[in-house]
């Protein structure tokens, strides 16, 4: 989010430049030590630095939360999976209840069909092979009961291990919004001890492109839905940045592109280290508009090329999505989708 921006030097800024080369000119010829460097740039770094950090928690909590939502979604189909099986497990055992009570009612309950009624189904078809007056239709009726309870018992077990998952991934999710809202109420701390004038400086910076279109040069898209969702990112050009949001009123990096390629009728991951590899990865001087430019080693950050070496992106919390130069930190890869 943070550790890209240089920000101009404000008036103020530049003064103290000017006198702090006096001091030192001063010092210099009495022989005294030589002046500190500019008080309060130290601390912006830091804004800076946790900014960066609270990105990376933030598509970490992204990561965590759309495998929730896809074990969630996996639960429920797996629970109406369980309900039509054991809904079938019971006309099979009502069908076999029905032919023992005709056997009743005829002379008596054949063995085979009381040993239905066992708590060990597999014990019973074990015994029940060995009866001779276990009718055809019987065994077929029973072997189906047994499958059926078999794969019912499956199922149950799995979707234990999906809500255990589940579990985890809730944790997971819990574990990054703390970091990340820790991350940023630091920064923001940090932010409110500057002097009212460095902390103009830092907000000006921070709600610079947001002006008129820059000069793409007039580069054209290499496919019509990158094409599509190049307006979409400039439609929400202003919009705040929201960690953890996908659009349309706010977004953070990645939900920014996600959102956006949305609009075009394509569905990217939630990540940006999974957008990384959504498509077809191409040189960064072969950029086109609606390419994805992640940044970082660990690819904790995306924009979207515009042409003429400029991006739109989501940056950080208080500074709204907008367009900057390519190059604003290192690029690790370029992918067209």
């Amino acid at each position: 989010m943070g550790s890209h921006r240089r920000l101009a030097p404000s008036g103020s800024d530049r003064g103290a430049t000017v006198a702090a080369g006096l001091l030192s000119v001063a010092a210099a010829a009495l022989g005294a030590v030589p002046a500190a460097a500019a008080p309060y740039d130290d601390t912006r770094a830091e804004v800076d630095r946790l900014y960066e950090q609270a990105e990376k928690a933030t598509e970490a909590y992204n990561a965590a939360d759309e495998r929730a939502d896809a074990l969630r979604e996996e639960v429920g189909t797996a629970r109406d999976r369980i309900a039509r099986q054991q809904q079938r497990i019971n006309s099979l055992r009502e069908s076999l209840g029905s032919l023992a009570g005709a056997q009743y009612r005829s002379g008596g309950i054949d063995p085979a069909v009381a040993l239905l009624f066992s708590d060990d189904p597999d014990d019973y078809l074990d015994k029940a092979s060995r009866l001779d007056r276990i009718t055809a239709h019987q065994a077929g009726e029973l072997k189906d009961l047994q499958d059926a309870m078999r794969e019912l018992a499956q199922d149950r077990e799995e979707t234990g291990d999906k809500l255990r998952e589940l579990e985890r991934s809730r944790k997971a999710v819990a574990a990054h919004k703390k970091t990340v809202e820790r991350k940023l109420a630091s920064a923001r701390r940090l932010l409110d001890s500057l002097p009212d004038g460095e902390r103009a400086a830092y907000d000006r910076a921070s709600r610079s492109g947001r002006g008129d279109l820059p000069d793409l040069g007039g580069a054209t898209a290499a496919s019509g839905r990158g094409a599509a969702a190049v307006a979409a990112a400039r439609s929400a050009l202003g919009k705040p940045y929201v960690w953890g949001a996908n659009g349309p009123t706010g977004f953070d990096c990645s939900g920014l592109m996600q959102w956006s390629y949305a609009q075009a009728g394509v569905a990217l991951p939630r990540t940006s280290q999974a957008q990384r590899f959504a498509g077809r990865q191409v040189p960064l001087s072969e950029a086109r508009p609606g390419d994805l430019v992640v940044y970082r080693s660990d690819a904790s950050h995306v924009g979207m090329y515009m042409g003429n070496g400029q991006v739109i992106h989501a940056p950080y919390p208080g500074a709204p999505v907008r367009y900057d130069p390519v190059g604003m930190m290192p690029v690790s890869s370029v992918t067209r989708v």
